[in-house]
């Protein structure tokens, strides 16, 4: 476990420079575990469904599974970290670009924040 904690300490000194390469990402610490969090809104509750599937598609490819969530009718929110280690590994950042690379537009609402 000490290796594990060693390897975070000097990948989140890494950490905002990997960040620039997943726009739209936050780095959130909540209760001293380090998340990449994100959140779009969409048009329409059904439509937001539509998003979660489409991001739940990629991550069980990656077998990766962030926290989806559906808050109110149009609000997406998604938090990814690595269960196993309580922080932050590479393969968080690349689930993260996974995902902004998926075709949302046609279900956002378009907003400067979601360009």
């Amino acid at each position: 476990m000490k290796e594990a904690r060693q390897s975070l300490a000097l990948f989140m000194g890494l950490g905002l420079i990997v960040l620039a390469k997943v726009p739209g990402w936050n780095l959130v610490n909540e209760g001293g575990v380090q998340k990449l969090h994100r959140s779009w809104k969409v048009k329409t509750f059904v439509k937001g469904m539509e998003f979660l599937k489409l991001v739940a598609d990629v991550a069980e490819a990656e077998g990766h599974h962030p926290d989806l969530h559906l808050v109110g009718w149009n609000n997406v929110k998604i938090d990814i970290w690595t269960h196993a280690i309580g922080g932050l590994t590479e393969n968080d950042f690349i689930l993260a670009a996974k995902i902004n690379g998926l075709n949302l537009h046609h279900l956002l609402r378009i907003t400067p924040a979601n360009k």
